[in-house]
């Protein structure tokens, strides 16, 4: 398609310094084979688009084709009678093991807490009892200080 234009003043500057200075039949024979080059390169493209058009059409029919042959298999448990019985049992079942897991679950924490009770009431009890040396030490002091002011008043 290029070589079409080079020939007809597309070229090197001499070219088209020669082209200008030559008759105008030249220049006549120049555009026809421009001419003849474009129509020979359009007619390519023409055929190339026929070719791409038909084998895109050629590749729907087989995608159709293929679309048209796939077969899709579902498989449904459209049984009616449903066993009652069954369904149940099956809550049954599951209601029995969530209240297990709840009835472990208090069980535990009620033991925790038993636990941290007879903890709090050792502490509580070593506390009590180191209160109560300590009012039974200051008991003494008194009693022996009062003792002491006692004697010292007689003296």
């Amino acid at each position: 398609m290029g070589e079409g234009r080079e020939e007809c003043g597309g070229g090197d500057h001499q070219r088209s310094s020669e082209l200008k200075d030559s008759p105008p039949s030249q220049d006549v024979d120049c555009a026809y084979l421009c001419k003849s080059d474009l129509e020979a390169n359009s007619e390519a493209l023409i055929q190339e688009i026929d070719f791409l058009r038909r084998l895109y059409e050629e590749e729907i029919r087989v995608l159709h084709t293929h679309i048209s042959d796939t077969s899709v298999i579902i498989k449904m448990d459209n049984s009616r009678d449903l066993n009652m019985d069954s369904i149940v049992a099956e809550i049954k079942a599951n209601y029995d093991d969530i209240a297990g897991r709840s009835r472990a679950e208090a069980e535990s924490w009620y033991r925790s807490k038993c636990e941290e009770m007879k903890a709090t009431v050792i502490r509580h009890g070593e506390t009590l009892r180191r209160t109560k040396e300590e009012i039974n030490e200051l008991n003494r002091m008194i009693q022996r200080l009062t003792a002491e002011v006692e004697n010292a008043k007689c003296q």
